[in-house]
């Protein structure tokens, strides 16, 4: 892409942010400054590379599980923020999910032999809340998570994502806290959108072992974008004592090193060939259900690809009245829409975050979520296509 057009479209989207008051989150931007994908595959980066989620299970030493959780997290970074971009490829903005909105898909590591399964549901569209499951059932791990995405712009666009992620690991009864950091996305200027993200976050085990996380970034003066220090330790140390620090820049690469010995005991590179992940796995479109969101968007998907922008704009608006319609059918009958696999809870029931959280500032607001959101598992055993009988995401 030439520059005339990368400024085009980057002055095309300054103008049309400067028109929005309030939470971009549910706001339809320009067709060209899409993501071919929706918000419910965001959690693809935590599920594709099946080795790395699967290696805590495998790990006997309680403060190494911490560091794989730590790697676990560090690694998605790039894939779940620089959305269909690079750090020198501007990044697009996901497609806003539709109520009911469903993605189910897995990735298998045969040299591993580990195999991870991802479920998501558009829970709620106002807020927009995505509710995740990833598991790999083998190795007894399992990830749920949820977000309530928040957008606003003030010459930058500033991403607040309410919410977090819980790890369980079956063979130690063991629990890690993980946090949904921030992000502003910067680069107007310079013609390529980049995300980055500041401020101090904390992963948590149940085991006593805490991550704390310093992100920062590319300063007037000084400073590298997505650039970050980490540092383990146990809440039992009223010093804080590091156990293994990390340093590096999250979208290249970083290094690990155990304190006790001064050893560096990993040079992680983002782009290694052998850090890439495994090839996705996913039912055709036309096997899959219309609520199935690769099916659902598929005209939008196929205007992307063939660069038709006419005709992504005329089938995202097709479904976007068609949810307005039905929200306005739903309120006529005095019906409530009920998610499909997933189920809120009450905050206060969520003792493992309230034990996890103390301590490190972060906050359940479950007010502002509808709720704590986890899979239902009887549900999800017994899903069977047609989901929803003859409803499809366009209209009743």
């Amino acid at each position: 892409m030439d520059s005339k057009s990368v400024s085009s479209r980057l002055r095309d989207l300054v103008k049309f942010l400067g028109t929005v008051q309030g939470d971009l989150s549910n706001v339809t931007g320009p067709p060209s400054l899409l993501a071919p994908s929706s918000v419910v595959e965001v959690g693809h980066c935590w599920a594709q590379r099946p080795s790395v989620f699967a290696a805590p299970s495998k790990e006997s030493n309680p403060e190494k599980r911490s560091l794989l959780i730590l790697r676990w997290f560090l690694i998605a970074l790039r894939s779940q923020l620089y959305v269909a971009g690079a750090p020198k490829v501007s990044i697009k903005k996901p497609l806003n999910a539709f109520l009911g909105e469903l993605f189910f898909a897995s990735w298998t590591d045969e040299s591993a032999k580990a195999t991870t399964k991802l479920v998501a549901e558009q829970v709620s569209h106002h807020p927009p809340i995505t509710a995740m499951h990833i598991v790999d059932e083998d190795h007894g791990i399992r990830a749920d998570g949820y977000a309530r995405v928040e957008m606003t712009f003030n010459g930058t666009v500033n991403i607040r994502q309410v919410g977090h992620a819980m790890v369980h690991i079956d063979a130690f009864d063991e629990d890690h806290l993980v946090p949904l950091p921030d992000v502003k996305v910067r680069g107007f200027l310079g013609g390529c959108l980049y995300p980055e993200i500041l401020g101090t976050y904390h992963i948590t085990s149940s085991t006593g072992y805490v991550t704390e996380l310093k992100f920062s970034g590319e300063g007037m003066i000084r400073g590298k974008k997505n650039t970050f220090e980490a540092k383990i330790y146990s809440k039992n140390d009223e010093r804080k004592e590091s156990i293994y620090e990390v340093k590096g820049i999250w979208s290249d690469g970083w290094t690990v090193k155990d304190c006790r010995t001064g050893e560096t005991i990993e040079k992680y590179i983002v782009d290694a060939p052998e850090n890439r992940p495994v090839p996705i796995t996913i039912d055709r479109v036309d096997e899959q259900d219309p609520w199935e969101s690769r099916r659902a968007w598929q005209g939008v998907l196929s205007g992307m690809e063939y660069g038709d922008m006419r005709q992504v704009l005329a089938e995202k608006t097709r479904i976007e009245n068609a949810q307005r319609q039905m929200r306005l059918v739903e309120k006529q009958r005095g019906e409530t829409w009920k998610p499909l696999l997933f189920k809120s809870v009450d905050g206060e029931e969520h003792e493992v975050f309230h034990e996890l959280s103390e301590g490190t500032g972060m906050t359940l607001d479950a007010e502002r979520t509808k709720g704590v959101w986890r899979i239902c598992s009887e549900e999800l055993n017994g899903a069977q296509r047609p989901f929803r009988g003859d409803l499809t995401p366009f209209g009743y």
